[in-house]
């Protein structure tokens, strides 16, 4: 075997080739909540739209969990895939990841992808969260969603206030699994 043909598959097999082809957005791992597995974005999120919301147990758009999961049982046999990520940033998440695994598992149903509880704003947000904001905006408060496309750009992003039926927030995501 000729020299470069042997470093090409050392970088395959070591990850770093993976890595050199993974977008800035999806560059990391974060906890999966009730398990605290890590969650490779890159190899579960790569090439796929994605709609990225952080959320909160106690927070008063809590029952934005179902919209949302009816956005993503919608959409994801199209492709798209769906993770929350939890954030006491805004005083409203559980102290208890068990409780927050509850209120998303048991008394909403979500079966899209749940992270534990992380910052999502300011110097300590996880770096999902900063590359968001630097392509967009940091949230403004909890259930703020983010539309990113097969490339990990921000093609949408939606306040609160954005219900996951909105007509808007259904467009930018129809948009992002058209673009190859």
């Amino acid at each position: 075997m000729n020299k470069a043909l042997i470093a090409g598959l050392v970088m395959l097999f070591s990850g770093s080739a993976a890595a050199a082809g993974c977008p800035v957005l999806l560059q990391g791992e974060l906890p999966k909540l009730r398990t605290k597995q890590p969650i490779d974005l890159c190899e579960q999120f790569a090439g796929k739209p994605l709609v990225v919301v952080n959320t909160a147990s106690y927070c008063g758009f809590a029952s934005q969990f179902e919209g949302l999961e009816a956005v993503y049982k919608r959409y994801h046999g199209k492709g798209l895939e769906m993770v929350g990520v939890p954030s006491n940033d805004f005083k409203q998440e559980a102290q208890d990841s068990a409780e927050t695994a509850k209120v998303c598992y048991a008394n909403y149903g979500v079966t899209f992808t749940m992270t534990e509880p992380q910052a999502v704003r300011g110097d300590d947000a996880t770096h999902l969260f900063k590359v968001l904001a630097e392509q967009s905006s940091a949230p403004k408060w909890n259930f703020y969603k983010y539309v990113v496309d097969r490339q990990g750009k921000v093609v949408g992003n939606f306040s609160s206030l954005t219900k996951p039926d909105d007509p808007e927030f259904v467009a930018a995501i129809e948009k992002a699994l058209a673009t190859p």
